[in-house]
């Protein structure tokens, strides 16, 4: 008899874009799908990762055969966190005990009925994603049964509060996306002894819309780079703008730049650069297929799946060098190239652009990883049997005990 197990992860749904919270309904859904386990998910109401407000309605529902328990927080992120986080973020590994738990309280989401309906549930194992939320925290250390940990850790601040040690201690097995991911967790928090896997994500089947990629942006029969995800200062969006608005300036010409997703960054208006908001899935699929390059600019990334769709389409990729997650990516495959400042970003993309045999070789070697590490059906059978023998070990130890070593209150 296959185990039943619940995923805990502050969004859910295919409204929430990328993200931690998109691995785990990808993977609930294709355990459901694929492998015929019972699956359930406790989330919030909320899809804003700022202001946690309650969007959808509470209660019970069941998408693409898994069942979602949503609930209310009793807090978002309150005004008071960015004091504390401003406080707090210089020497994050410093702070005491107390004021990283208030971090983790004012950050949100605070949903005390969701950690008590999950310890009721009769579930197998729980696997909880990602580390960084109240739900994760206390979640964790509120349950009796296995716990599987999929951090989605990269290099942040917060990685280094205390809070967070007593969380990693206490999974029973841990779950990472990229080699890199492992390494970063161990250096910060030591978890070596737990038992753990890198499995990383699928790719989604691609779904184009058959229109070409200049007509949805408007740009007609002109080259452009594209960056898909979210347009946030903290994903680099606003670097990149600025790097290519100077590239420009040196290499005029026809090239243009997309940035395609929800826009939470101002962007300062520029007759080559193309501000897209949300796309529908295929308009995606299709500007992918139609760019010369995929940029990721972000330096916060634990695996980053729009590398891994770009390469699915044989577009070759630029990533910041500072990613390790990312850069891993491209040396493990050799499909794409990565720049540390601007003046490595104006090598690297002169030379992509004006060689389009390079461009092909690195597209085909990226399309060969994405096909040899990543496809779904092979990735869920790994992480089913990964479930499967932590449920045979059972936990390391009950919740008392797990605060008694760690010195937490209940």
């Amino acid at each position: 008899m296959t185990p039943k197990v619940a995923f805990v992860t502050p969004r859910y749904g295919p409204e929430v874009l990328g993200g931690a919270e998109s691995g785990a309904r990808e993977l609930a859904e294709h355990l459901t799908a694929e492998c015929g386990w019972t699956v359930e998910v406790f989330t919030t109401s909320a899809l804003d990762h700022i202001t946690w407000d309650d969007v959808l309605p509470p209660g019970d529902s069941t998408l693409n055969g898994v069942t979602v328990h949503r609930f209310r927080s009793a807090s978002g992120r309150v005004p008071e966190f960015y004091e504390i986080d401003g406080r707090l973020r210089p020497a994050p590994a410093e702070a005491s005990m107390a004021d990283a738990r208030r971090w983790l309280e004012t950050n949100g989401p605070v949903t005390r009925h969701l950690v008590e309906a999950l310890t009721a549930s009769d579930a197998d194992v729980v696997a909880f994603y990602p580390y960084l939320y109240y739900p994760t925290v206390v979640g964790l250390d509120a349950v009796s049964v296995p716990r599987v940990l999929h951090p989605a850790a990269h290099d942040e601040p917060a990685l280094y509060l205390p809070v967070f040690g007593p969380t990693y201690a206490g999974a029973d097995a841990i779950c990472y996306h990229t080699g890199a991911e492992r390494r970063l967790v161990q250096r910060v928090h030591p978890v070596a002894q737990t038992p753990q896997i890198v499995l990383g994500l699928g790719v989604g089947t691609v779904v184009e819309g058959g229109r070409q990629g200049g007509d949805i942006l408007g740009t007609g029969d002109r080259p452009y780079v594209v960056s898909v995800g979210r347009v946030d200062e903290h994903k680099g969006s606003a670097m990149l703008a600025r790097f290519f608005a100077l590239y420009k300036e040196r290499h005029p010409g026809p090239l243009a730049l997309a940035l395609v997703g929800p826009v939470a960054a101002t962007i300062p208006p520029h007759p080559d650069i193309v501000v897209t908001g949300p796309v529908s899935e295929p308009d995606k699929w299709d500007l992918v297929r139609d760019a010369l390059v995929s940029v990721s600019p972000s330096a916060l990334e634990s695996f980053s799946l729009v590398v891994l769709e770009a390469w699915e389409q044989s577009v070759p990729v630029m990533v910041n060098a500072t990613c390790d997650p990312t850069r891993e990516h491209c040396e493990r495959s050799g499909g794409g190239l990565w720049f540390g400042s601007y003046r490595e970003f104006e090598v690297v993309l002169e030379r992509l652009c004006a060689d389009g045999a390079l461009r092909g070789v690195l597209g085909r070697r990226g399309h060969a990883y994405v096909e040899r590490y990543y496809q779904w059906p092979t990735l869920i059978r790994r992480y089913a049997r990964f479930l499967e023998s932590v449920c045979q070990r059972g936990p390391l130890a009950g919740p008392a005990a797990r605060r008694a070593t760690s010195g937490q209150a209940p």
